[in-house]
């Protein structure tokens, strides 16, 4: 170790699937027809509504910085967003518009984690979560979860591994890698054993509308004292646009201010404009279209997944992935992603960027490609697992 690099460094996990994805750009030179299914990127264009809105704000010529927090008229539709989805009232100045949900991550985990805290957070997991916790040189503290409790960490499991260290839990519903949603009582039940315990509850959103069947419940809906992730990128279709939210409990504000002053100045100001347009309901009708044909390719997925062996024990109810256990076929889903990548052209991601539990029996699909490539996709899988 370079003795200038920072020891915290070292913590931070990679992300694996980016050696495959080089090797499946690779191989795309070389001429070969790779399908993606790894990444976690929706595959439509944003919404024209929204880019011209950008367009038009770039073209005014007036692209100055906003206010550390955001733009107050998309608080304000945030706030309004929340009231007519959610039947939730936010006071705005609790609002802040950040670089997307990593921007967001990094003023909530700033505003009230110090050194050797602990964050309790499932296994498996979105792993820049835990890598977030470790950059403010706290503990990420993972809980195995399995089908039992939907891939979600419960008030139970909260108050089991809770320990004077411990600062917070943290929950993703829907969540990634599986898309499993918490229950509406379990959801309760977990942010008030939180806050019992004179901690910190974080509620990661950024799925939120993209969902399937029953609605997924906002933590705002059980306390105002909780942290709220929420993000354009994934059912607003925005990803490149880097932009987000985060919603904090009234003692946080002048704190998350500061840091978003500092750290930040803002969030970009055109991205901030076109975000507006994002609640347009021309924008809001084209999104739910595209919500539903991500739910006929769940479907799919799900059931041609199952066809083929992989054991999937509960269908996802929003996001767009399914975690499938693969251990019929391998006990390495790193080496089964890559040797699929090689000899059929099929990217998807190996469990064990999401955590250690039972991480080399899981891998991830993405359906964030048509039907018609997922279907070659799932051929061409066939044929890959015939061989053995």
């Amino acid at each position: 170790m370079s003795k200038r690099l920072a020891g915290r460094t070292l913590g931070i996990s990679p992300f694996y699937v980016m050696e495959l994805l080089r090797r499946a750009k690779q191989l795309e030179t070389q001429g070969k027809d790779v399908i993606h299914m790894e990444i976690g990127e929706p595959d439509f264009a944003t919404p024209e509504t929204i880019v011209e809105a950008g367009i038009r704000q770039l073209q005014t010529g007036e692209v100055k910085y906003t206010p550390a927090a955001g733009l107050p008229e998309l608080r304000e539709k945030i706030a309004e967003f929340y009231q007519q989805r959610y039947s939730v009232t936010v006071d705005k100045k609790r609002i802040f518009i950040t670089p997307g949900a990593s921007g967001a991550f990094l003023l909530a985990l700033g505003a009230s984690l110090n050194p050797s805290e602990e964050l309790l957070m499932a296994d498996p997991c979105y792993p820049c979560n835990s890598n977030f916790v470790k950059l403010f040189d706290g503990k990420a503290r993972t809980v195995a979860v399995n089908a039992d409790s939907r891939y979600q960490l419960t008030a139970a499991l909260i108050e089991r591994h809770w320990h004077e260290a411990t600062k917070g839990a943290l929950i993703a519903s829907p969540s990634n890698p599986t898309g499993t949603i918490i229950a509406p009582d379990q959801l309760k039940q977990a942010i008030h054993t939180v806050n019992a315990l004179g901690g910190c509850f974080y509620s990661d959103e950024i799925y939120h509308g993209l969902v399937y069947g029953e609605k997924a419940s906002t933590a705002l809906a059980f306390s105002d004292n909780v942290f709220v992730i929420n993000s354009f990128s994934k059912y607003f279709g925005m990803t490149g646009w880097r932009v987000g939210w985060l919603i904090v409990p009234e003692e946080f504000v002048d704190a998350t201010e500061k840091l978003a002053q500092n750290i930040f100045i803002a969030t970009a100001t055109h991205s901030q404009y076109a975000a507006i347009a994002a609640f347009d309901p021309i924008t809001l009708a084209e999104l739910e279209l595209r919500r539903a044909e991500f739910n006929k390719r769940r479907d799919f997925l799900y059931d041609a997944l199952l066809g083929l062996g992989f054991d999937i024990p509960i269908k996802p109810d929003g996001a767009f992935y399914i975690y499938a256990n693969c251990a019929k076929f391998t006990d390495d889903s790193f080496q089964f992603a890559m040797d699929l990548l090689e000899a059929e052209g099929v990217a998807i991601t190996p469990g064990k960027d999401f955590g250690l539990h039972e991480a080399n029996r899981y891998v991830r699909f993405a359906y964030t490609t048509s039907i018609a490539r997922m279907a070659i996709a799932m051929q061409r899988l066939e044929r890959f697992i015939s061989r053995g």
